[in-house]
């Protein structure tokens, strides 16, 4: 006599929530056993990369920035970046740290709205940031200013927060004058003490008992003298270490139906992941001492692989940012020029930076004219997507006695601990969950 048949189950979130862009999520499990997890991105495609070929060279950076409105400053630089290395053009230190600067306030202005906005409400029990704001509002109220700190880093030296017109290949148009940042102090200051604070909070939540599996290879970059941002080698915890211009040696991607972004691998050994995990755990030495006591404070050792606590992780490279953001306007030295000088070669550049959600890699074919020949540009987002999914196949399994809703959110909950940027939509979500 054949045995009961077993209980089959498909879950079906159709729209993810509090994250940027559109996403669904389908699980079909048989018994106790997870048969299938599809991470969907149906986000429609924007062609980026075919309608940079014949654009000049030097058009790239904002052209580009227009792929995201929470982190245009990973593309602008990236961009830049892999012009300059095309035409063989190294920008001056001033314009570097003003880089630097300029990337510290997008970091503080994403990590704070994921942080406090998108993943907070998941540990605290509430729907959203809006029902979590009538019961904490001190907590929304702190972090609605710090990522105002943010923006107006971006402001100041972008000329606005989103999509910044100021920036270029070898730098700037117009560097702020010493007296234009010094109004940036006082609140940076207030700012590094509130989010060493939260720090307390978000130190104090629950997460769950989960760790990734030993064959994840964390990718980052890696500067020999400081945390790794927009320069740096290609390094993992696998043993790659490389310049960005063999990217695409070691990493390569493909294409499955159910997905609008292409999924990145480890040739030759598979799934890796990018993001502020990653750069934590490759390059914990190199965070500042307050950041560092930080993360010992809300008992992070130097290697983290539950990826629920990269929450902890982001306050700790915020605080980072912070810091460094104010070191760099007390010693700031206006560059004179804003900008270096960059004639076209034909060649190819490569550029990489550490966007808040991880490596953003550029790579553009120019003409001796300066025309863009060939693109290529890879988002962190479409890196992670295999990890995401591998999250899901161990942790789905250990939260099948849970009710509907509740497996709902932890799913959510799980793929939220990446901040995937597909675009810029949230929607509630319905989750079905049909019985056989």
């Amino acid at each position: 006599m054949k045995g009961k048949p077993s209980r089959i189950r498909t879950i079906k979130v159709d729209t993810l929530a509090r994250l940027e862009g559109e996403g669904a999520l389908y699980v079909r499990v048989r018994g106790d056993k997870v048969q299938d997890v599809q991470l969907k991105i149906f986000e429609p495609p924007r062609f980026f990369e075919a309608f940079l070929r014949g654009r000049d060279f030097r058009e790239a950076p904002d052209i580009t920035a227009r792929i995201c409105g929470i982190c245009p400053i990973a593309y602008l630089l990236g961009a830049s970046t892999a012009m300059e290395d095309a035409c063989g053009v190294k920008v001056t230190e001033p314009i570097r740290k003003l880089r630097r600067l300029i990337y510290d306030g997008e970091w503080i202005e994403s990590h704070v709205l994921h942080m406090f906005m998108l993943h907070a409400p998941d540990f605290l029990g509430y729907e959203d940031a809006i029902q979590m704001a009538k019961e904490r509002p001190d907590l929304v109220k702190n972090a609605l200013r710090m990522k105002k700190i943010g923006n107006d880093i971006m402001a100041r030296l972008g000329g606005r927060e989103i999509h910044p017109i100021n920036l270029r290949v070898g730098g700037f148009y117009k560097a702020p004058a010493k007296r234009e940042l010094e109004p940036l102090k006082e609140e940076l200051k207030w700012g590094l003490d509130a989010m060493r604070d939260a720090m307390k909070t978000l130190s104090g939540l629950s997460f769950p008992n989960f760790e990734q599996e030993e064959d994840c290879e964390y990718v980052a970059m890696r500067h020999p003298d400081e945390y790794a941002i927009i320069e740096g080698r290609l390094v993992s915890t696998r043993g790659m270490d490389a310049p960005i211009r063999e990217y695409d040696d070691h990493l390569t991607e493909e294409h499955v139906e159910r997905s609008t972004a292409l999924r990145t691998s480890v040739k030759g050994r598979g799934v890796c992941f990018v993001g502020p995990m990653a750069r934590y755990n490759l390059n914990f030495n190199q965070l500042s001492p307050v950041a560092k006591e930080a993360a010992r404070a809300a008992r992070l050792g130097p290697i983290c692989r539950n990826p629920f606590k990269s929450i902890l992780i982001r306050g700790v490279e915020t605080i980072f940012a912070f810091e460094e953001a104010l070191r760099i306007i007390e010693h700031y030295e206006v560059p004179d020029p804003p900008a270096v000088e960059v004639k076209p070669r034909a060649g190819t550049g490569y550029g990489c930076t550490e966007a808040p959600r991880g490596i953003c890699y550029h790579r553009y074919t120019i003409d001796d004219r300066g025309a863009i020949l060939d693109a290529k540009i890879v988002s962190p987002t479409a890196v992670n997507q295999k990890a995401i999914e591998g999250d899901l196949w161990r942790f789905i399994p250990k939260n099948l006695g849970l009710s509907k809703e509740k497996l709902q959110w932890r799913c959510e909950q799980a793929i939220r601990n990446y901040d995937p940027c597909i675009s810029c939509s949230a929607h509630f979500l319905k989750l079905e969950l049909d019985d056989a």
